[in-house]
């Protein structure tokens, strides 16, 4: 506490009040760019197009960014979308970076900025050795890695929001406690099944593993949805992810199944690009379930916050807000 020129103390607030919106822009624009990365990503598995460009960091010899538009016919044209996509990931990473450690007065953020930097570069390299060794255990890690990263540009874009910064914090509940962790838990789940739905669709095992957490993660989504929608008024603000999660569920149920029936039974027979089309479809809304666990989980933690840490917020929403 300092004295001001009233003689009125005033709060040491643990960051400056005036936030730059850039970094928030800049995450929203990478949000935006990773996720149809992952659906090309998604159709390059599906077509089995992953070693059509069989050198890296080149293409063909080419330098990568000069490679002629004329010769990207075929399963060419997807490997080599996804990496031209890819850079452009890793570019608006290193500008989120920068904007970060210019304009974020918040020095965990500012590292978390790098932990992504780090992350996503460490994902090209894993891409690209996957090309040079024919390893297949590095194609699962490396479809891992990129929702790992997906989820971490999602938490960088609510970390960086108005809401996240000038939102007042007053929400109280008995078991507050309860459903910060039943968000955790979901988003881990929701990840784990994502995580044996990349071992499913390269190796074609562990199929009774995704069925179990995909059985695990609707029965939580449930969980959250009663509970949040019991307490509606007083969780406004986790309504819209706990909405979006349960419809996102319930669409996710609906391609499994599908994809399991068209790609592993003959009960269900379609072209191979339907399937293609249906399986990747499949994984962009386990992106998306991801996404909006990881929000909801975070906005839990930032409305159902414990009273220390929700006094030093609230008193930071006010002085914000003057």
């Amino acid at each position: 506490m300092k004295a001001d020129g009233s003689g009125m103390e005033k709060p040491i607030l643990p960051y400056p009040l005036i936030i730059s919106v850039w970094p928030h822009r800049i995450a929203v624009i990478l949000v935006g760019v990773t996720f149809p990365l992952l659906f090309i990503g998604g159709l390059v598995t599906g077509k089995g197009a992953g070693l059509a460009v069989p050198d890296w960091p080149t293409t063909f010899g080419y330098n990568m960014f000069l490679y002629p538009w004329s010769k990207m016919v075929g399963n060419i044209f997807y490997e080599h979308s996804h990496r031209l996509v890819a850079s452009l990931v890793g570019l608006l990473t290193i500008g989120l970076t920068l904007a970060l450690w210019l304009r974020e007065p918040r020095s965990w953020l500012r590292w978390l900025g790098f932990a992504a930097l780090a992350l996503v570069i460490l994902q090209g390299v894993l891409g690209g050795l996957r090309v040079v060794l024919l390893e297949q255990t590095l194609a699962i890690v490396h479809a891992a890695m990129a929702q790992l990263f997906f989820a971490l540009t999602v938490c960088l874009a609510v970390f960086t929001s108005a809401g996240w910064t000038h939102g007042a914090v007053e929400t109280t509940l008995n078991d507050g406690g309860r459903l910060r962790r039943l968000g955790a838990v979901t988003t881990a789940l929701v990840y784990g099944q994502i995580v044996f739905g990349a071992v499913l669709r390269h190796t074609g095992e562990r199929v009774d593993a995704h069925l179990t957490l995909a059985a695990l993660v609707t029965l939580h989504v449930i969980f959250i949805i009663i509970r949040v929608m019991k307490d509606q008024p007083t969780l406004s603000g986790l309504t819209r992810p706990a909405l979006m999660l349960f419809a996102l569920t319930l669409a996710q149920i609906a391609l499994g199944t599908l994809s399991y029936l068209a790609k592993f039974t003959a009960l269900w027979r379609l072209p191979v690009h339907a399937i293609v089309l249906l399986t990747t479809t499949h994984l962009a809304i386990g992106a998306l379930m991801l996404a909006a666990a990881v929000t909801l989980t975070l906005r839990a933690h930032r409305l159902l916050a414990p009273p220390k840490f929700a006094h030093g917020e609230k008193i930071l929403a006010e002085q914000l807000s003057v």
